[in-house]
């Protein structure tokens, strides 16, 4: 017989043995540390950021329209021929856009300031000249 063959068969033997017998020594338990529980006071709460409340303030947006009726006015930036923006009319402003319109109302390319409210995007106030009616 060949000795690697010998030293297999006392090996399994020896396992064989091992396992039979029992375990020796104590048994394993998983090696997780005990760590004492965090205990965090949940009547204190933790404030990481005031809330500021935003200003009520009106937004301005200078630029010439591209049309307008008594329901929403479109302008195009004054600094930039991509930017174009539609804003609804509020209430007084509509009744203050139908006014104008009955005279002729506001022309491709007349300059205008749109005052308008930056939550609702709704157009408070318009400040321009209309142009003469055709």
């Amino acid at each position: 017989m060949n000795v690697a063959a010998k030293l297999a068969g006392t090996g399994v033997a020896a396992l064989l043995a091992g396992l039979l017998a029992g375990p020796v020594s104590a048994p394993v338990g998983a090696q997780v540390p005990v760590i004492a529980p965090i205990v965090a006071d949940t009547a204190i709460p933790i404030i990481v950021n005031a809330v500021k409340p935003k200003p009520t303030g009106l937004a301005k947006f200078e630029g010439t329209v591209m049309h307008a009726n008594i329901a929403q006015i479109t302008v195009r930036a004054k600094g930039s021929d991509l930017a174009v923006r539609t804003f609804a009319l509020s209430e007084i402003a509509a009744a203050k856009m139908q006014q104008i319109v009955d005279k002729g109302g506001y022309q491709y390319g007349d300059k205008v300031t749109v005052l308008y409210d930056p939550t609702s995007l709704k157009a408070v106030k318009i400040k321009g000249k209309p142009s003469k009616a055709l």
